[in-house]
């Protein structure tokens, strides 16, 4: 699954597309080493961390937690990133579960 449960949140891998047309959650694919991801599309560019930021805050925005809940775990500079969401793991796995139409973890 594209994201795990730990005690203080929810880890989310996801592969980002800046300059991606528009800002949404395209849904899990998976890579070609087998492991799945948050397919994610920004507007922004990946410059100054400004893709980062817009990502930070559609995660927030769609699972419904202050931008302030979402933070960027690793992959700054990298197209594989990896977020927390911090609050009820349990809760959100099931909320990102159905924002993609995928069983919870």
């Amino acid at each position: 699954m594209a994201w795990s449960i730990r005690p203080d949140g929810l880890d989310i891998r996801v592969r980002v597309t800046p300059r991606g047309g528009r800002d949404a959650i395209d849904g899990v694919e998976a890579l070609s080493d087998g492991k799945a991801v948050l397919k994610v599309r920004v507007r922004a560019a990946p410059e100054d961390g400004a893709a980062n930021e817009a990502v930070r805050r559609l995660l927030a925005k769609a699972l419904k937690r202050p931008a302030s809940a979402v933070s960027l775990e690793t992959g700054a500079t990298a197209r594989l990133k990896t977020f927390l969401v911090s609050g009820e793991g349990d809760r959100l796995a099931a909320a990102l579960a159905a924002l993609t139409g995928r069983n919870t973890p």
